[in-house]
């Protein structure tokens, strides 16, 4: 690779990240500790690391000592695996100090975990990131030998977002009228909008996320996935946002896109689910007291940001409400985030976190009587018969109260107290 070309690639980085301001996120670099950096496209990986590198040249490192190579620079798009070591030589060549390795998008290059297990076992400094969970499959693991510590980035999360748009959210914020005010209102930006931090920037939000869509889906899992008929997973895509808050199998998925005019078999559904997993579009959870083939074959999908689900719906607070609750615990618990039916005992819960003993519903109001009865009634059947459950909570829009049924507490909380006040850090 001509060496040229890489330094002009790392100079022009550096021009970038040197007159940027950036928003402080809730994310932490332990020092001399290798990274890979994993999750949704625009999610905010490439920033954290020009965060990272502002604060190592205020703390003096020099500005030569950063390789900053962007692999979706497309003066790298002839760049192969034998062109790594170009990278080596051209920082020998910027500097006779240790430098620190930045590749961007790195999952781009096929076979780049060799080189990524040759430099930290040569000790030195690499920070990598990519937008395909593959990177943290167990066989990539064990071709990194366990050299680098894994942090998966997600758009903002509401506190995040406060921040970034300058809404005041500590506890006096929460307690006087007008702030509070101010917090309802990102609350309601944050359910249709979404956190996808450079969308702050533009004035219709929905044009900017759009492009992010049409990039992951023809670029993310299209092109890197070879599917022939991207119409069939552009259909599939919307089948999935249209039966958020409804467990879903493949048969169906297939069945609902072939009816739709476009043939696709249940084995395909699965394969285009799991594609669209590891782009980090939408992830799943499975009910916690199915069988293990249930778990696998029928679990409910959400989308990793509200703005994405908003592409498809047209008046579906409702899910969009859902979505969101499911984004915020999914953050927290990952894997361990579960939602709970039983057809013996007609239980049914949206979100059951064992790790905290919690039992949630998403209700975008209760004042209907039938609506509250129905809601409750799940959750005081589940604290009667099933002993592994402590805390109770309903999740509106913006009602708030608690509620006394029989021997039962039911917290009602609303949307903006769930995701950022001091009143949920159990959470």
């Amino acid at each position: 690779m001509n060496h040229q070309i890489l330094k002009a690639v790392i100079y022009d980085a550096h021009e970038t990240i040197r007159s940027l301001e950036i928003v402080p996120r809730d994310y932490h670099f332990v020092e001399n500790v290798n990274y890979i950096l994993i999750g949704l496209r625009r999610a905010g990986k490439s920033t954290l690391l020009f965060k990272l590198i502002q604060e190592m040249v205020n703390n003096g490192i020099n500005w030569d000592q950063i390789i900053y190579i962007n692999f979706e620079d497309e003066r790298l798009a002839e760049f192969t695996l034998a062109d790594f070591n170009d990278i080596v030589a051209t920082a020998s060549e910027m500097t006779p100090r240790k430098p620190y390795y930045f590749l961007d998008e790195v999952q781009n290059i096929t076979g780049w975990e060799r080189f990524a297990r040759r430099m930290a076992d040569s000790n030195e400094h690499v920070y990598i990131t990519g937008s395909n969970a593959v990177m943290l499959s167990h066989e990539m693991e064990s071709r990194l030998g366990g050299r680098y510590m894994t942090m998966q980035v997600y758009p903002y999360n509401f506190n995040e977002y406060m921040d970034a748009t300058g809404v005041q959210h500590d506890e006096p914020a929460y307690l006087t009228t007008r702030l509070n005010g101010r917090i309802r209102a990102a609350a309601e930006s944050y359910l249709h909008d979404g956190g996808f931090p450079e969308s702050l920037k533009f004035p219709v939000k929905r044009d900017y996320v759009e492009n992010i869509y049409q990039k992951i889906l023809y670029g993310d899992i299209v092109a890197r996935n070879g599917i022939r008929n991207p119409e069939s997973l552009r259909l599939l895509i919307k089948k999935i946002a249209e039966t958020i808050t409804s467990e879903i199998s493949y048969g169906k998925l297939s069945g609902a896109v072939t009816a739709a005019g476009c043939k696709l078999s249940k084995s395909a559904a699965s394969d285009y689910t799991r594609f669209a997993e590891n782009a980090y579009l939408i992830f799943h959870i499975q009910n916690y007291v199915s069988k293990f083939a249930e778990k696998e074959s029928t679990p409910k999908y959400y989308f990793s940001d509200n703005g994405l689900l908003n592409l498809f719906l047209i008046n579906k607070d409702t899910s969009l409400l859902e979505n969101m609750v499911g984004i915020h615990l999914y953050q927290k618990f990952g894997d361990r985030l579960f939602y709970f039916r039983s057809a013996k005992t007609g239980i049914d819960i949206d979100f059951y976190v064992p790790d905290i003993k919690t039992a949630i519903q998403v209700c975008y109001n209760l004042e209907n009587p039938e609506t509250q009865k129905r809601e409750t009634g799940s959750l005081v059947k589940l604290a009667h018969t099933f002993a592994d459950v402590e805390t109770l909570q309903i999740v509106t829009l913006e009602e708030e109260s608690r509620l006394h049924i029989e021997d039962t507490e039911i917290e009602v909380l609303p949307l903006y107290k769930f995701l950022g006040s001091h009143e949920n850090l159990s959470l």
